[in-house]
């Protein structure tokens, strides 16, 4: 099966949980061709389509990928190939954003959401063929590795309390001033940002190295960084956004709390205190979320969409 996969490129990379994805579905033997918007505004999307016509021609796919709703729309604009959207969050949670979005929705042959949260605020419009299938994970890169070593490795003390936050703090939809609200109340802890200049196998490292992680998010779709954390069974205190109650359920060692600061801080220090692995890898696995199994149902709807 060949399949053309349409995304957006942040700094001029794909994001690494679409990256990761397409590379399991290429282990299952598809064919797959990339096409990207490499700018900002309508122009990005403008030469999007023209990219679009031109692979159409050279690589003939039998079904369109499109990761984001603006890119679904852009992908529909043809009617010839079956489009397969996936919307991550951003594309639903921005009000703006969602009202282009539900166009997309409505011509594509197959959507697919993050959570229920998420789908419920747009179910009026998709069709009957949606699914709430979430990014999986690469579980396999995420080995299980001591926290003192992790810290040999990064540099970071023994003794030092440390608090990993779910990005970069110059993201606003991350909420990082709860953060600081929060730590404000634990003034011994240290709480490290997750940017750009960490690679993959350091950020797994990193994730070892803490003694736990915090999401304190405006919206999120399904966050990468809260299935990364569980994978690492690092405990983790996270408020209730996106798909998190539904995927830290009756795992000891993650706390859902609301947006108080002292809260917050109340459920990090038990997060600290906790000196154990969580069983969050083991519950990724209950919910068949590895990127091998999502790739199977994914490859399963290309399937479908062709012969319909």
């Amino acid at each position: 099966m060949k399949v053309l996969v349409v995304c957006r490129l942040y700094n001029q990379q794909v994001i690494p949980f679409i990256s990761e994805q397409v590379n399991a579905i290429q282990e299952l033997g598809v064919d797959v061709e990339w096409v990207y918007v490499r700018r900002g505004g309508l122009l990005g999307y403008f030469h999007l389509w023209k990219d679009i016509r031109k692979t159409l021609t050279r690589f003939e796919p039998e079904v369109i990928h499109a990761h984001y709703g603006l890119c679904g729309l852009i992908a529909n604009l043809q009617r010839k190939i079956p489009v397969v959207t996936t919307f991550p969050g951003s594309d639903i949670n921005n009000r703006w954003v969602r009202s282009i979005s539900v166009i997309a929705m409505r011509l594509s042959k197959y959507n697919i959401f993050m959570c229920t949260r998420q789908f419920n605020l747009v179910k009026r419009f998709a069709s009957s063929n949606s699914i709430i299938m979430p990014y999986g994970i690469a579980l396999n890169k995420f080995t299980l590795t001591d926290k003192q070593e992790a810290r040999r490795c990064l540099g970071y003390k023994e003794d030092e309390k440390l608090v990993l936050f779910s990005s970069r703090f110059e993201r606003l939809v991350k909420n990082p001033q709860l953060a600081f609200d929060a730590l404000t109340h634990l003034p011994e802890v240290q709480l490290l940002e997750l940017t750009g200049k960490y690679s993959k196998e350091d950020m797994v490292l990193l994730m070892h190295a803490v003694d736990a992680a915090l999401m304190t998010s405006h919206t999120e779709g399904s966050p990468q960084f809260v299935k990364e954390v569980m994978a690492c069974g690092c405990p983790l205190v996270s408020v209730d956004v996106g798909d998190v109650k539904e995927i830290t359920a009756g795992v000891d060692g993650c706390y859902l709390v609301s947006r108080d600061p002292k809260q917050i801080a109340e459920k990090l220090q038990l997060a600290i205190d906790f000196k154990e692995r969580t069983q969050g890898r083991q519950r990724i696995v209950e919910l068949g979320l590895e990127n091998q199994k999502v790739a199977e149902k994914i490859v399963a709807i290309y399937t479908n969409v062709v012969k319909s």
